[in-house]
């Protein structure tokens, strides 16, 4: 980041930070603590800075405290994509949210989410529960067809970078893709139709995979609903790589017993960790992924230039990419 942006001052000690355990792991080691002088020096630093490179301890109150503890702090990046939650928990004043610049690291992880939204996709046109049985019975089943995506219709229920990048990689493949969208009218490399999120139920009815790729806010929870899940085609497969909120889980299971979802394939629920008596967890036709699709080598140096090319923009006076909308929180 220094590198990259020789005009910010970059303040780091280590020592006040718990270890990390692997890469993208931003939590750090849960046993880590602070004895009281490492703590007032780690509030000290919190309280002196303009900028923070992520919340302060992933914890909302320990951000709502350094905003009001700190008057000289202009803008907050959080290392989630969906980092405007976060923000909305910290309960911040109208005053605090205007002073102060929100940004998240949408985008960084739209490449690996997308490629699990493709295999979610692929399993569900291979019908791979039924060779899963067949191998587990040792049984060498007759012939039969598999679907193919290029004969799939798809919905990519938002077109943020996580749809768009969901959208072109469908296209290579050959799928036809419908994307919602509160602009209609937008042109998106990849999508061949855009409907507005109004719409969306009978955009479901008419495709044959659905990509959630939507954050968790107010206006999102539950928008894929019973209403939604009753119309669709028999056997559609749906994966959702934005936020478990959006998909409402009783409704997902009753389409699954159903056979109007043929398959699922989810990176994220609504509560995390996922409850122990929930029957996602054995169903055959469900493929469960500990919020973990996003995690790669890579994804803290994609997070730390992200920071670097906006704190460049922070210095010249110009707008932050992926600054959160404080009244939605996305």
């Amino acid at each position: 980041m220094a590198e990259r942006e020789p005009r910010m001052e970059l303040v780091r000690e280590h020592d006040l930070l718990p270890p990390k355990r692997f890469p993208g792991d931003h939590r750090g080691d849960p046993g880590f603590r602070r004895d009281a002088a490492a703590e007032a020096r780690f509030h000290a630093l919190l309280d002196s800075a303009e900028a923070l490179f992520g919340i302060p301890v992933l914890d909302p109150a320990a951000l709502r405290r350094t905003v009001r503890a700190n008057p000289r702090l202009r803008w907050v990046h959080t290392m989630a994509a969906g980092g405007g939650s976060a923000v909305r928990a910290a309960t911040l004043t109208r005053d605090e949210l205007d002073r102060v610049a929100f940004t998240t690291s949408a985008g960084v992880h739209a490449r690996p989410l997308a490629e699990f939204s493709l295999l979610g996709l692929l399993a569900g046109a291979k019908n791979l529960p039924r060779l899963q049985a067949a191998q587990a019975r040792a049984e060498w089943e007759g012939r039969w067809f598999m679907g193919q995506l290029a004969h799939l219709s798809v919905l990519v229920v938002g077109l943020g970078g996580v749809g768009r990048e969901v959208a072109r990689l469908l296209a290579a493949f050959g799928c036809r893709v419908v994307g919602t969208s509160r602009r209609p009218g937008v042109r998106v490399e990849g999508v061949d139709e855009t409907v507005s999120p109004t719409d969306l139920g009978a955009a479901a009815a008419r495709v044959d995979g659905i990509v959630v790729a939507l954050p968790g806010t107010l206006a999102t929870e539950g928008l894929v609903g019973a209403e939604v899940l009753a119309g669709v085609r028999p056997g559609t497969t749906l994966v959702n790589v934005g936020r478990g909120t959006v998909v409402d889980e009783p409704a997902l299971v009753a389409a699954l017993r159903d056979g109007r979802i043929g398959y699922a394939a989810l990176d994220v629920t609504a509560r995390e960790p996922l409850p122990a008596d929930t029957p996602l967890w054995t169903m055959p036709n469900v493929l469960l992924s500990p919020h973990t699709a996003a995690l790669d080598t890579e994804e803290d140096r994609r997070i730390a230039r992200l920071f670097a090319e906006n704190a460049g923009l922070l210095v010249e006076g110009r707008p932050l990419r992926n600054r959160v909308d404080t009244v939605e929180f996305y």
